[in-house]
């Protein structure tokens, strides 16, 4: 069984066989006899319109049925029903749950409920996987490789899961980071904690104009107003960074812009008209990595497991230990693991680092 749930859970060479595997599927085209007579479910307690139809779209097309919601204004959650006992009801409905939800750490807690696949369409500002697989498609069709490139982010650090999902896979591929963003929405210390570990050169920024002669990737993200404290605090900064056709003259010929999308101002439409804009490629190729990644969740196609897996040692909690309050152990009874890796305790469920 394959889930995918963290970028944390894959190494360099599963990666580079998952993205083989989705060209693998985009030169074949007909794909609807790989998952043939499977049922997905797609629980969104959150709202999307990408994620969510583009899973669906995917599962059309290796052959599979779709079941599930795209508000949990629709479910029994509203009558007070547990996300555990939601999802134990479902599991005995389907072959496969792709779950987004807005608590940190929800998706790998389903792993512990369900006996069926599980693919993280979106936890709170945790994690992103199948938009990192995506995104990874995009830059790698674009540049033929994923090593040694020099990739920009710009907007909501703090909170845009596919920034924090992005950074841990490009981080076995020898990248240089470049973080550019206020200091209220710049990338967490979390983060760059773990590049620190693993030697990775990195740039904290303000501003983006004096590196696009360098860089080969700018990825931009909206400021995201629905994790933001106040609205005051979004219309204080959510024009502090745009993009347009005049800000990117003097950026580097083959630079792409990359964008998870919706965008709100970030990117001004006279963008979509250079040859950088690549985000609508992006949001196509959302497609075909989707599909792969069911495909695989569902067996068609064996992933060598991750050897970090023999490396942790998981505890247990009687009482919540995760500081991070969007954590889904403090609305859901969970047994509050711990993993202990290299003399530290981090969050099964999050991954925050916690002191015990």
């Amino acid at each position: 069984m394959n889930n995918f749930i963290s970028m944390k859970d894959f190494e360099k060479e599963q990666i580079i066989e998952i993205l083989n595997y989705a060209s693998i599927l985009k030169e074949k085209k007909d794909n609807t006899n790989i998952c043939d007579k499977k049922i997905i479910a797609s629980l969104f307690f959150e709202p999307s319109t990408r994620t969510r139809l583009s899973f669906t779209s995917a599962a059309f097309r290796v052959g599979a049925k779709v079941l599930g919601f795209d508000s949990p204004d629709a479910t029994s959650i509203q009558k007070g029903e547990t996300l555990r006992d939601t999802l134990k009801v479902i599991n005995g409905y389907s072959d496969l749950i792709i779950m987004r939800h807005p608590r940190d750490g929800a998706a790998k807690l389903a792993t512990d409920i369900v006996d069926i696949p599980v693919i993280n369409a979106g936890d709170g500002s945790n994690e992103h996987p199948s938009q990192t697989m995506l995104d990874l498609f995009t830059i790698k069709e674009e540049f033929s490789t994923l090593e040694n490139l020099k990739v920009a982010f710009l907007g909501d650090l703090k909170y845009g899961r596919t920034v924090h999902s992005l950074t841990e896979a490009l981080s076995l591929f020898k990248t240089e980071f470049y973080f550019v963003a206020n200091e209220i929405l710049q990338i967490p210390k979390y983060i760059l904690e773990d590049l620190d570990k693993k030697n990775i050169k990195y740039h904290i920024l303000d501003k983006y104009d004096e590196i696009l002669s360098e860089i080969d990737v700018l990825y931009v993200t909206r400021v995201q107003k629905e994790r933001l404290p106040s609205l005051e605090l979004y219309e204080k900064i959510k024009d502090d960074f745009i993009v347009n056709k005049e800000s990117i003259l003097n950026c580097k010929e083959s630079m792409i812009i990359l964008h998870p999308l919706p965008r709100i101002n970030e990117i001004n439409i006279d963008v979509d008209s250079t040859k950088h804009a690549k985000y609508f490629t992006q949001a196509k190729n959302g497609l075909i990595m989707r599909q792969a990644m069911i495909a695989i969740a569902l067996g068609d196609k064996e992933i060598k497991k991750n050897q970090r897996e023999k490396k942790i040692i998981i505890k247990k909690s009687e009482k919540i230990v995760c500081e991070n309050p969007n954590c889904i152990t403090h609305v859901e009874n969970t047994e509050n693991k711990v993993i202990e890796e290299k003399n530290k305790n981090f969050c099964y469920y999050c991954s925050r680092e916690i002191t015990l």
